[in-house]
């Protein structure tokens, strides 16, 4: 067992003076007022940030798709790049690569990552001698990085809405319903205290209705975290109701029991009466503000769904930025762009848009991942961050700034130390294993440069 203290703790009220806790197999055991008998590890102590939407091998493509290659480039262009990257990763590249963004989201304070994962067989689409091969290579690169894993294995079966097979290119990414099935309960054996398996389903367009509910009614799915992209794109919503009569979050809500265990990521084009019915569910609305930026999705109507009570969460999703604040602070200022007006993101409970989009951050997730964590408290697991109080962004700043500091005053980044399940994983900004797992990162693009 350690004990520990910091000068502030951060907790769903708001900033807790002179806390103190205790960890006992990587879990905090109890929360009690701090004592000179517990060790001080820093000023200002928040809990981990949840990334609930991960494609970790796109961090290795990131800057190259920053050329135009269309008049009118679109995330459609950008998909073909994708694609034509995806086709040269193998398992130990994608290892590499993993673990690499994983060190990178360490250190940037996040402590769990949803990897929604679709990248499973050989180019040709025919399986590696392990069917799980892929999987497993995510599993290890988290094991190694101690960052905590959501692994999503995602199922993707059709090339759109009428049913087309998949082309030449998403072949990798396919699985009957039933070798899906198996996948899943191969992974779920392998569960421990930083690995959850969900589910994802990759989005209506690429699983047909039969499918999604065999999915939903196979007694896998009980308790467990369940993501689907869905409108992200507006051609995808087109295609729905031309194919549906419905938009793909009007169809999915009247079709699947859609409740807390769902993250419906990127819902970007939304009626009211969607906003409405996903904060009714429980459902996360899984956002990723930089990633929709950067292919040009769109703005999500946060003003509006804050306002029905949703929940939300973060990803860092093809992480051309792996940041929470950068996602925090372009959530608010997407908004502050098209409305006019600042500090949009406010709650009854504070006036602060910081504080407020931590919170919902890390509450929404928490549920996103499945697990007990982002949140200092008895039972949840022993994740944190402690802040860099020497920083001279944090110098003289009171509580009730901090973190609209820590959000909103630029790009060093501030965090100095990251606790996961009690083991200390950063260490004055720099992960314990950062050397060596960036020369095997660097080694593995090197095999796959074109």
């Amino acid at each position: 067992m350690s004990s520990y203290r910091s000068d502030y703790t951060w907790q769903p009220h708001g900033w807790e003076a002179e806390a103190g806790w205790r960890i006992e197999d990587g879990r905090f055991v109890a929360i009690a007022e701090a004592t000179a008998d517990e060790h001080r590890i820093g000023r200002w102590v928040l809990p981990g940030m949840p990334n609930l939407h991960s494609h970790a091998f796109q961090r290795a493509m990131a800057g190259l798709a920053e050329r135009q290659t269309h008049p009118e480039d679109s995330f459609w262009t950008w998909r073909e790049t994708m694609y034509a990257f995806a086709g040269r990763i193998g398992p130990d590249e994608l290892q590499a690569i993993a673990a690499q963004l994983y060190v990178e989201m360490l250190e940037a304070g996040y402590t769990q990552v949803c990897e929604f994962h679709y990248l499973h067989h050989q180019p040709n689409g025919r399986p590696y001698a392990d069917p799980a091969a892929m999987s497993l290579a995510l599993i290890e690169a988290a094991r190694e990085t101690g960052i905590g894993l959501t692994l999503l294995p995602t199922l993707y079966q059709t090339g759109g809405f009428d049913g087309r097979e998949l082309s030449e290119r998403q072949r990798r990414f396919g699985h009957t319903t039933d070798a899906y099935l198996e996948l899943l309960q191969r992974l779920r054996k392998l569960e421990d205290a930083t690995l959850r398996v969900g589910i994802a389903l990759h989005s209506l367009r690429a699983v047909p209705p039969d499918a999604l509910q065999a999915v939903l009614n196979s007694g896998l799915v009980e308790n467990a975290p369940i993501h689907i992209h869905i409108a992200e794109q507006l051609g995808e919503v087109q295609d729905c109701l031309a194919l549906r009569n419905a938009r793909p979050v009007e169809w999915l809500l009247a079709n699947a029991a859609v409740d807390a265990r769902w993250t419906l990521v990127h819902a970007t084009h939304l009626t009211a009466e969607e906003i409405q019915g996903i904060a009714a569910s429980g459902a996360v609305a899984g956002l990723c503000p930089t990633t929709e930026a950067n292919l040009g999705d769109g703005l999500f109507p946060l003003a509006e769904f804050l306002a029905a009570e949703g929940v939300l969460g973060i990803g860092s999703d093809s992480h051309i930025s792996v940041s929470p604040v950068e996602e925090l602070r372009w959530l608010e200022y997407g908004q502050r762009l098209k409305s006019c007006h600042r500090n949009i993101a406010v709650s009854e409970s504070s006036s602060s848009v910081g504080e407020t989009l931590w919170g919902d951050a890390l509450f929404g997730g928490a549920r996103a991942a499945g697990v007990a964590v982002a949140a200092i408290e008895a039972g949840a697991r022993a994740d944190l961050i402690v802040l860099d109080d020497k920083a001279p962004q944090l110098a003289e700043r009171a509580a009730t700034h901090l973190l609209d500091t820590f959000v909103f005053s630029g790009n060093r980044n501030l965090v100095r130390d990251v606790m996961v399940a009690g083991r200390w994983r950063v260490r004055d900004g720099r992960h314990v294993d950062a050397a060596g797992i960036a020369a095997r990162y660097a080694a593995a693009l090197q095999r796959i440069a074109v």
